[in-house]
């Protein structure tokens, strides 16, 4: 059997040792394009997550048995679609159900449609129109600011005050500040309090399985500070969230996003991830991604003892219903180590020692998601957000302990990572 995975990152690390665990078969695995600690274990091809045709004729010829997309923006670029017009078989949601995640104003629109518990929004089309919203001042005092488009975890902002949100409406949309298009039209919501749990299920657009909640941490900073990242570490736990909350949102959220989405014809097949707020008045949805989350993938791709490759094939062929998806009663935790000057302009090349030791610890795994190799066999930075180091544990606090532990072997220079991950 031979299957493509699509990405590069931490997440496609993980997807690839999954679908290896386990493992009897004979199994080829690609990834499109990788990164180096990907090549451990897989073949690696330089084609670059959007370019669907190329990932398609590649798929035709090397004649891929399933391919699992990772990331975002291949999804956007409509992959999934390119694939089923060719008959191949592929787990993602089709672009205009990636519109999801790709268009806050997409999703929230969404949510209001079909009665999902969100908070208040405005969408903005110009500085002008975000200025006299915040100026109408609806949306209470402290405000966050989304750019509309894929930012890569990076177009979010959570202000405290009317200045801020001015000045953060001033970086997405102004002039020689905006570097990209996601910040063309923009999303301002009231700002909720509460506690942050995300949510991942699979579906095959008729039944769904859920995974275990996992508790993200954006900033970069302890203490929950600093700019907002990709992920600097994330945990799951039986205590993250309680049976009758789970309820709840499996019958508040979680059941009319997937009958919204089958009304609204988006034919979702995949990953869908739920970002949530467990406010005073119940949870509410903070975003909608669709696919795995990094690092999410890690912390809850090492709990699954089910077979991954069959569970995939289920989704693909709209089987879902008929599996049974097993998890260890472990918890989990993901420290991110990432380079000096993320997330804003990382440092790369530096030389990373430890590895080879780390590698030796019981119940931890380490993924890749920015290292590279050189002519010599050096380990070398090549991204902000460099290492996922992941454990398993009876406790959150023995995983945690395990996690830490591991980093002290690892170095090097400018390396940074949160001594809090679990404990805020």
């Amino acid at each position: 059997m031979k299957i493509l995975v699509v990405g590069s990152g931490g997440r496609e690390h993980a997807i690839v040792w999954a679908l290896q665990r386990n493992r009897e078969t004979p199994l080829q695995i690609v990834c499109a394009p990788g990164n180096a600690g990907i090549a451990q274990t897989a073949r690696c091809v330089p084609i670059n997550p959007t370019d669907t045709s190329a990932l398609a004729r590649f798929a035709e010829t090397e004649k891929i048995s399933l391919t699992i997309v990772g990331g975002e923006s291949a999804l956007a670029a409509g992959v999934s679609d390119e694939f089923a017009a060719r008959g191949l078989r592929i787990v993602g949601p089709t672009q205009r159900a990636a519109r999801l995640e790709s268009s806050k104003s997409f999703a929230k629109d969404f949510m209001s449609r079909h009665h999902i518990p969100t908070a208040r929004y405005r969408v903005a089309d110009s500085l002008a129109d975000a200025r006299a919203i915040l100026r109408h001042g609806d949306l209470g005092a402290s405000v966050v600011v989304k750019a509309d488009g894929l930012a890569a975890g990076k177009g979010v902002y959570v202000t405290g005050s009317r200045a801020e949100a001015e000045q953060a409406v001033e970086g997405l949309m102004g002039g020689a500040a905006k570097t990209t298009d996601a910040g063309k039209r923009i999303v301002l919501e009231e700002r909720l309090t509460g506690r942050e749990v995300s949510l991942l299920l699979w579906t095959d657009g008729r039944d769904y399985r859920l995974m275990p909640a996992a508790r993200d941490h954006k900033r970069i900073g302890e203490g929950d500070t600093g700019a907002n990242t990709g992920g600097m570490g994330v945990v799951t736990a039986a205590d993250i969230l309680d049976e009758e909350s789970l309820k709840n949102i499996v019958r508040e959220i979680i059941e009319p996003t997937l009958a919204g989405a089958d009304r609204d014809a988006l034919n979702f097949r995949g990953v869908l991830f739920i970002g949530l707020m467990l406010t005073g008045e119940g949870a509410r949805v903070l975003e909608y991604n669709v696919r795995f989350g990094d690092p999410e993938a890690q912390a809850i791709l090492v709990r699954l003892q089910s077979d991954f490759i069959s569970l995939n094939e289920r989704i693909a062929r709209r089987e879902l219903g008929s599996a049974q998806v097993e998890w260890s009663a472990d918890a989990s935790a993901c420290v991110v180590l990432a380079a000096r000057g993320y997330p804003e302009n990382p440092e790369t090349g530096a030389r990373i020692d430890g590895l080879d030791e780390a590698r030796q610890r019981s119940d931890v795994q380490i993924f890749h998601a920015g290292t590279q190799r050189d002519e010599q066999g050096v380990w070398r930075t090549s991204g902000g957000r460099v290492l996922g180091v992941t454990a398993t544990a009876a406790t959150l606090d023995r995983a945690l302990e395990k996690s830490y532990a591991t980093i002290e072997t690892i170095s090097w220079d400018g390396m940074q990572y949160r001594r809090d991950i679990g404990k805020t």
